[in-house]
C-alpha cells in the first residue's frame, strides 16, 4: 500500500508522543544501566550479546530488582495457587448451583489456559519492568496453538496516551522486522520499499510503527470486523506506507504504572527512587577497591640512585643496589581506613533494600517465627504493598483477565451458561496471597467479635444477631477456600430439614415408647380395681 490520509495523521500523532517521551528515555537508560543491564539500550545502540555490566560495582541493587520482581510474581500471579475467581455483580446469583458451578469450571478453564501459555514468563518479564521503569507493556493475542499469547514489549518500543479518564487507550508501538518477516506478516499489502529491500536483503531490518487506538465512528450496532471499538494500524516509519488495517473488540495492551504523578502518563518506580544510592554505592565500590588494591600491593618509595637495575615487585623478585649504602625499598603510607568505607557502604545498601522492601519481603535469619508474628510481617507487607496493588489490580490484573476472558468465549471454550444467566454481569475476585493477606485485618476483626460474642453468650443469647451460615461462607472466602468444596446452600437446607424430621419422628416414637410403657405400668392396676370395687360392694350391701 501506498501512503494514505490515515497514515499521514498516524505518523504526525506519533511525533508528538515521541516528542512526549523524549524526557523519559535518558531515566530509563541510567535505571537501565545501574539495575537492568539486559535492557540498557533506550537510547544506546547496544550489539546483541555484548557486556552490558561495565558501570556496575557492585550487584546488591540488581539483586533487589529481583527479589521484588519474583516477590510481586509469587504474591500476585503465582501459578501454584489461586489468584482470581469470578463472580455475578447481583449477588443473588451466588446462592444459585448452577451459576457458581458454571463460574468455576470457567475459572478452571481460564487458570488451565494461561499455564498452558506462556504467561508466567511473560508476566515474570513485565514485573522486572514494572520495577526497573515504572511502566510496563503486554501484548495479549489469538493463539492457534495455545489459544492465548503474551507478548512482553520493551519499553522503548512503547508510545502511550491517556483518555480523560486517566487510562492508557492508546498505544504507538515502534518496532524493527526484516524484509522478509514482513512480507511473511503482511503479504501483498507490503510497500515497494520492503519489495526493494528483500531483493537487496532479505534479512535487511525495516522500522515498522503499529498503532492502536479508539475509534472515533465506532458503531456499538454493528458486529463487523472493520467496525470494532479499537482500531489497529501497521505502517512504515521511514516512507509512511500504510501496511494493514484492521482492529480490536478490546485494548489488546495491558499498560500497568507501578507509581503515577497526576501530572504524568509515565509511571515511576523503586529503582528511580533507588538510583542516587545506586550510582553513590557504585563509586564507593570502586574507591574502595581501589585503596584495598594499594593496601595489598602498595605504591613502593625507590631512592633515586644507587639501584642497578628496576625495581621488580613480583614474588621471590630480587632487587640489587650498592653495597654500603642504607637506601632500601620502602611501601608508601597512605592511610587507608577500608572500616570507614565499608561501613558507608553498607548505608547505602540498606537505604536501597528500603527502596525494594527487602528487609520486609526476605525471610530474616534467627529463631523460628512465631504465628503472631508471622501474621504481622504479612499484615506489614500488606501496608507497604497495598497501594501498588491497587493499581496493579486495575491497570494489569483486571484488563488482562478481561481480555483473556472474550478472547476465550469467543473461541467457545467455555461450558454452554444457563439460560437464566443471560445479561448477567461477571467481576473478577482477587485471591493471591497478597489480596488475601489485605483481608487479614477483617479476619481478624471477626475473630475478635466471635470471642467476644462467645464469652457473652452466657449471659445473655448474643449469637441470635448473627447469621451462621453467611459468617461461614464469608469466612471461608477470607481464607480463600474453593467452593467447590463446600456444600450448596440448597444442599445444606435439605439436610437440615432432614434431620430435624428425624429427629421430630425419633421424638414423636420415644414418646410412642414412653406411653406404651405406662400401658404396661397400668394394665396390673386397671385389672385389680374392677375386683375391688366388687368387694367394695359386697361390703355396702351387707
Amino acid at each position: 500500500m501506498a501512503q494514505t490520509d490515515l497514515a499521514k495523521k498516524l505518523l504526525s500523532r506519533f511525533d508528538r508522543l515521541k516528542t512526549q517521551r523524549q524526557n523519559w528515555e535518558s531515566h530509563w537508560q541510567e535505571v537501565a544501566d545501574y539495575m537492568q543491564p539486559r535492557k540498557a539500550d533506550v537510547t544506546k545502540t547496544r550489539s546483541k550479546g555484548d557486556k552490558r555490566t561495565e558501570l556496575i560495582f557492585d550487584s546488591s541493587p540488581l539483586q533487589s530488582v529481583e527479589l521484588l520482581a519474583a516477590s510481586l510474581h509469587g504474591m500476585m500471579t503465582n501459578p501454584s495457587t489461586p489468584w482470581f475467581s469470578l463472580k455475578f455483580k447481583n449477588g443473588g446469583m451466588e446462592t444459585e448451583d448452577e451459576a457458581k458451578e458454571w463460574l468455576e469450571s470457567t475459572t478452571e478453564i481460564m487458570y488451565s489456559v494461561f499455564n498452558k501459555s506462556n504467561f508466567q514468563q511473560e508476566i515474570f518479564e513485565l514485573y522486572h519492568d514494572l520495577i526497573t521503569f515504572g511502566t510496563a507493556a503486554m501484548f495479549i493475542e489469538e493463539d492457534d496453538e495455545d489459544d492465548l499469547k503474551f507478548s512482553t514489549r520493551h519499553i522503548n518500543e512503547m508510545y502511550i496516551s491517556e483518555n480523560d479518564k486517566g487510562r492508557i487507550d492508546t498505544i504507538f508501538r515502534k518496532f524493527r522486522l526484516t524484509a522478509r518477516a514482513a512480507i511473511q506478516k503482511f503479504g501483498a499489502n507490503v510497500s515497494n520499499n520492503i519489495v526493494t529491500t528483500h531483493r537487496k536483503d532479505p534479512y535487511e531490518e525495516i522500522d515498522i510503527i503499529h498503532a492502536v487506538y479508539p475509534r472515533s465512528d465506532f458503531d456499538p450496532k454493528k458486529q463487523d470486523k472493520g467496525n470494532m471499538p479499537f482500531e489497529s494500524v501497521y505502517f512504515e516509519a521511514g516512507t509512511g506506507d500504510e501496511l494493514s488495517v484492521s482492529g480490536f473488540r478490546e485494548f489488546p495492551f495491558v499498560v500497568p504504572r507501578y507509581l503515577k504523578a497526576s501530572h504524568e502518563i509515565y509511571g515511576r518506580s523503586p529503582a528511580m527512587t533507588a538510583l542516587p544510592d545506586v550510582k553513590m554505592l557504585n563509586e564507593m565500590s570502586k574507591v574502595i577497591i581501589k585503596s584495598a588494591q594499594k593496601q595489598v600491593d602498595p605504591p613502593l618509595l625507590v631512592p633515586d640512585d644507587g639501584f642497578m637495575l628496576p625495581v621488580r615487585t613480583v614474588p621471590g623478585g630480587l632487587n640489587f643496589y650498592r653495597a654500603g649504602t642504607r637506601d632500601r625499598i620502602e611501601p608508601l603510607n597512605i592511610g587507608a581506613n577500608n572500616t570507614l568505607g565499608l561501613n558507608m557502604e553498607e548505608q547505602r545498601r540498606n537505604s536501597i533494600r528500603n527502596a525494594f522492601y527487602v528487609n520486609q519481603l526476605q525471610m530474616q535469619d534467627g529463631p523460628q517465627m512465631t504465628a503472631t508474628e508471622v501474621i504481622q510481617r504479612n499484615e506489614e507487607k500488606m501496608r507497604l504493598l497495598g497501594p501498588v496493588l491497587g493499581r496493579l489490580q486495575s491497570e494489569l490484573l483486571k484488563p488482562l483477565i478481561d481480555r483473556s476472558f472474550a478472547i476465550l468465549m469467543r473461541k467457545n471454550l467455555f461450558p454452554n451458561p444457563p439460560e437464566f444467566l443471560s445479561g448477567q454481569d461477571i467481576e473478577i475476585e482477587y485471591v493471591s496471597p497478597l489480596a488475601k493477606a489485605q483481608k487479614s485485618t477483617e479476619l481478624s476483626s471477626i475473630m475478635r467479635a466471635v470471642e467476644i460474642l462467645g464469652s457473652l453468650s452466657n449471659v445473655a443469647p448474643v449469637f441470635d444477631h448473627i447469621n451462621m451460615d453467611k459468617l461461614v461462607r464469608h469466612l471461608t472466602s477470607i481464607v480463600g477456600v474453593p467452593q467447590k468444596i463446600l456444600k450448596p446452600q440448597a444442599e445444606l437446607n435439605a439436610e437440615r430439614q432432614e434431620a430435624a424430621a428425624q429427629a421430630e419422628q425419633q421424638q414423636q416414637m420415644q414418646q410412642m415408647q414412653q406411653v406404651a410403657q405406662a400401658g404396661r405400668d397400668i394394665a396390673p392396676l386397671a385389672k385389680a380395681l374392677p375386683e375391688e370395687a366388687q368387694a367394695l360392694a359386697n361390703s355396702e350391701a351387707e
